[in-house]
C-alpha cells in the first residue's frame, strides 16, 4: 500500500486493516549512513546491549532524531493522525541469528503496543528497517483488523526469550494465528501499525542480523491517562510536526535540534 496517492484513501486503508506495509522512506545512501552509525554503536556497547537496550536515543543522537522527522516517514503519519504530531518513544530492536548470543530463542510475543502505555488516543508505531527483514530472519507479523478489538488481556509470558521489556503476551485463545500476515521490508522501508493491532515476530534462524528502529507517534490531541494506581511519565516526547496547542505532552526536543530546518 503506497502513501503517495490520495491521503484519504491511505487513511481509509489503514483504518480498515490497522497497518500498512511496505512504505519507502530512506534512499540507499541514507540507509548506508544509518547502518554505519548503528554498527559503530553496536561495536561500542556489544550485541547483548544492542538487542533491546537502545531506548530513546533520539534525545541524545542527532542522526537518530533526524530519522524520526524524515519527510517520507511523516507524510503517511500525517494522513492518519493529522499534521500535529508528537513522538512518544523510540527503540532500536536487533535480533541476531540463533547461536550468536546467549538468548538463543529471542522473539517478540504476540502483543499490542498500547497495553501498558497509558495514552488516550490513537498511537501509530513505525517499524523502520535498518537491515532487510524477511520471513527467514523473523520479520514482524500482524493480524489485520485486530486493532478494532480494543485492548485485549495480556499475561506474563511463560516461554523464555521474549524481548518485550514487560514480558507481556496475549493468550492464544484471543487471536486467530491462521490470519497472521508477514511484513517483509527492505532496508530503508517501514511499516506502520495501530497501537491496538496484535503483532509479534519469531526467532531469527537465518545467518543475518535483523535490526529495526521502532518509533511511536500520536496526535497532539492525545492525552496521558491519569491512573493513580499506575502513574506514567513521558520523558522522551518531542513535537515533530505542526504545533502543540493542547500541551498534553511536553516537548523534550534537545536544545541543539530544530526539526523546522
Amino acid at each position: 500500500m503506497a502513501a503517495d496517492g490520495d491521503a484519504k484513501m491511505f487513511a481509509k486503508y489503514f483504518d480498515l486493516n490497522g497497518y500498512a506495509c511496505p512504505l519507502d522512506v530512506l534512499s540507499e545512501e541514507e540507509v548506508n549512513t544509518v547502518r554505519e552509525h548503528f554498527d559503530k554503536v553496536q561495536d561500542e556497547i556489544g550485541k547483548d546491549n544492542a538487542t533491546y537496550s537502545l531506548h530513546n536515543k533520539h534525545l541524545t543522537e542527532e542522526w537518530v532524531l533526524r530519522l524520526t522527522t524524515h519527510p517520507n516517514m511523516l507524510k503517511p503519519l500525517k494522513a492518519i493522525l493529522g499534521n500535529n504530531l508528537i513522538l512518544l518513544d523510540s527503540r532500536f530492536i536487533c535480533k541476531y541469528p540463533v547461536g550468536e548470543e546467549e538468548d538463543k530463542e529471542a522473539y517478540v510475543a504476540w502483543h499490542q503496543d498500547v497495553r501498558y502505555w497509558g495514552v488516550e488516543g490513537d498511537v501509530v508505531s513505525v517499524w523502520l528497517a535498518v537491515d532487510n527483514a524477511d520471513k527467514e530472519n523473523a520479520c514482524m507479523q500482524v493480524i489485520p483488523g485486530t486493532h478494532k478489538s480494543g485492548i485485549l488481556e495480556h499475561v506474563i509470558e511463560s516461554k523464555e526469550g521474549n524481548l518485550l521489556s514487560s514480558n507481556q503476551a496475549i493468550p492464544e485463545n484471543l487471536y486467530d494465528i491462521s490470519k497472521a500476515e508477514f511484513c517483509p521490508l527492505k532496508a530503508g522501508q517501514m511499516s506502520l501499525h495501530h497501537g491496538h493491532l496484535v503483532h509479534g515476530s519469531g526467532t531469527n534462524r537465518s545467518n543475518r542480523r535483523r535490526c529495526g528502529y521502532v518509533i511511536r507517534y500520536v496526535s497532539t490531541d492525545a492525552k496521558p491517562i491519569e491512573d493513580p494506581n499506575r502513574p506514567r511519565s513521558f520523558p522522551a516526547t518531542v513535537l515533530v510536526s505542526g504545533v502543540n496547542e493542547s500541551q498534553n505532552f511536553e516537548d523534550h526536543a534537545p536544545a541543539w535540534y530544530n526539526w523546522r530546518e
